[in-house]
Formats: C-alpha cells, sequence, structure tokens
C-alpha cells in the first residue's frame, strides 16, 4: 500500500509546506495532567516547558545510571553509542529504555507518557530515546533542524503526530548549550534540499548535513518567530511537536549539560517505508516495534 507524502523533501530545491495536521490530537476537554490552559500554550507555540518534573533524589538516580552508562566499556563499543570526533567522548547512547531498565521505567512513568498520550490523543510508542551527554569544554551543538523532517524522510514517519521530552539531568545554564527552539517554527514544514546518502546516519548523529535547511530559510524563521532559549533545574523538562525548529550551540564553558530524550510517536502513526531515503535506518534509531507503552 502506497502512503501519500503530504510533506516532500530532500529534492532538488528547499520546499515550505504549511502544516498538514493538528498540533493537538485529543478533543477538547479529555482528560489528562496538561490544563487546558497549558495545551492551548502548546498548540501557539509547538512546546511546553516545566520547571519540575522530577524531583531531586529522582534526578540523582538518572544522574548515576547515565554516568554508569557512559563509563562502561561495553556500551562505549555498541553501535548505539555515538563518539564526539573530537573529544572522542561519549555524545549519545541511544536505545536507552531498551538498555537500562532504569529509563525503562522513566518511560512508563505516568507523568511522562501520561502526557503523551494526551498530546497525541491515542496510545504511545517509543520512536526512538537516548542520552545525550554535553560535557564542559567544547562538546558540540547539534544544528537548527526539524526532527520531523529527518523521521519522515528517512524513517518512514507519515504524519506529524510525533512528540518529544527532553528532561534535563544537569542545570541549563543559557550558557551550556543549551534547546532553542523558534516558537511557532511547528505550523510549518521545510523540505529540504538534497538527497539522502545511503547510511546517513552514520555521520548525522555526529554533525547534521543532509536535513539542514538553508541560512537564508532559518533568517527568515528567526525572524518570524524568534528564538527561545530553555534554561531551568536538573529535572526541569520540556516537551516539543517534532516539526519544531531546534538546535543547540557548543558548550565551552566547565559545566556540563546531560538530559534523557524520549520520542514518543502515535501507535497510529507506524513507521512505513522512508519517503526520501534508499534504506531504513537502524531501529535503534528509528522503532520498527510499534508496541503500546503500557
Amino acid at each position: 500500500m502506497t502512503t501519500t507524502d503530504l510533506y516532500p523533501s530532500r529534492g532538488a530545491t528547499e520546499v515550505s509546506t504549511p502544516r498538514k495536521d493538528p498540533v493537538v490530537w485529543s478533543p477538547p476537554g479529555a482528560a489528562g495532567p496538561i490544563t487546558a490552559l497549558d495545551l492551548e500554550s502548546y498548540e501557539r507555540d509547538g512546546f511546553l516547558a516545566m520547571e519540575e518534573l522530577l524531583g531531586d533524589d529522582e534526578v540523582a538516580v538518572y544522574r548515576r545510571e547515565l554516568e554508569r552508562l557512559v563509563t562502561d566499556p561495553g556500551i562505549r563499543a555498541d553501535e548505539r553509542s555515538v563518539i564526539e570526533p573530537q573529544s572522542k567522548e561519549i555524545r549519545s547512547v541511544f536505545e536507552v529504555h531498551r538498555i537500562s531498565e532504569v529509563f525503562a521505567a522513566l518511560v512508563r512513568d505516568e507523568r511522562v507518557v501520561g502526557r503523551a498520550r494526551q498530546l497525541l490523543g491515542s496510545d504511545v510508542y517509543v520512536h526512538q530515546s537516548r542520552i545525550n551527554v554535553k560535557p564542559g569544554f567544547g562538546a558540540s551543538g547539534f544544528y537548527w533542524h526539524s526532527d520531523f523532517e529527518t523521521w519522515h524522510a528517512e524513517d518512514g514517519l507519515p504524519n506529524m503526530r510525533t512528540v518529544s521530552v527532553s528532561i534535563a539531568l544537569t542545570e541549563n545554564h543559557d550558557t551550556n548549550g543549551g534547546l532553542m527552539i523558534m516558537p511557532g517554527s511547528h505550523r510549518t514544514f521545510l523540505g529540504c534540499a538534497g538527497a539522502t546518502p545511503k547510511d546517513n546516519y552514520k555521520k548525522s548523529l555526529q554533525m547534521q548535513d543532509a536535513g539542514t535547511p538553508s541560512d537564508e530559510a532559518l533568517t527568515e524563521l528567526a525572524g518570524r518567530h524568534g528564538i527561545r532559549l530553555f534554561t531551568g533545574r536538573a529535572g526541569s523538562a520540556t516537551w516539543f511537536d517534532c516539526n519544531c525548529m531546534h538546535g543547540s550551540g557548543d558548550n565551552i564553558t566547565p559545566f556540563p549539560r546531560s538530559n534523557v530524550f524520549i520520542v514518543f510517536n502515535s501507535v497510529e502513526n507506524e513507521a512505513v517505508e522512508p519517503f526520501a531515503a534508499p534504506v531504513r535506518r537502524p531501529a535503534f534509531i528509528g522503532a520498527r516495534d510499534f508496541t503500546p507503552v503500557k
């Protein structure tokens, strides 16, 4: 069965397409942990910041587990680990909800998965999970991008029915490479120019190339929407729509910035074949197990 491509990308030219999907998929008044006012804010801006999702004691548990994973030689040698090209330190570890029961429990926590269900209006599964480690003194950032552009082009997600949550495990200062989002940018899909190389993920997980917007498009989006930088204590969280234009800078401070990143996709939006890539990415990056989180 052929699935219509609502969001063309990776062609000869950059293409801007108005969003064709809802932002909040639950009907008005549906029960859930997110208030009506916060849902309105998410609908408008594409994100929802929470000052405290986890308490200090909980943060300590997840920090210890993060440290255990990034110092484990077996994890370092695993294909699910991404290594910084300069420092040779671990940058990310993917599929942590399968590697670690500690992070698997976090995925199942109703404070986490309950919000995902409410935003997406259905049961959800984990499309991707990872820990990101940004140690001080030179950890590289993540260039501006829309996650959905990649997940659509390379993983085959048909619709914008996917939400991410970034949970801070260290304090996010305004100087240590925090998350930046262009509020309202989720309303426009930017289809990037250029074909997708085979095994593009091996390069893109270290430094984004294919699927990168032009300077002109980014300038126009930033001029229209502005840029919001997220700061906050360890345990704070930011929920954001899959099509938000976002990125983060290098961390040249002495203060590390680490987070756990979970992507929930609706069970009614299962991945099909990639829309603009020669082959699927590995399942540890773009899941093919659509079992709902329970």
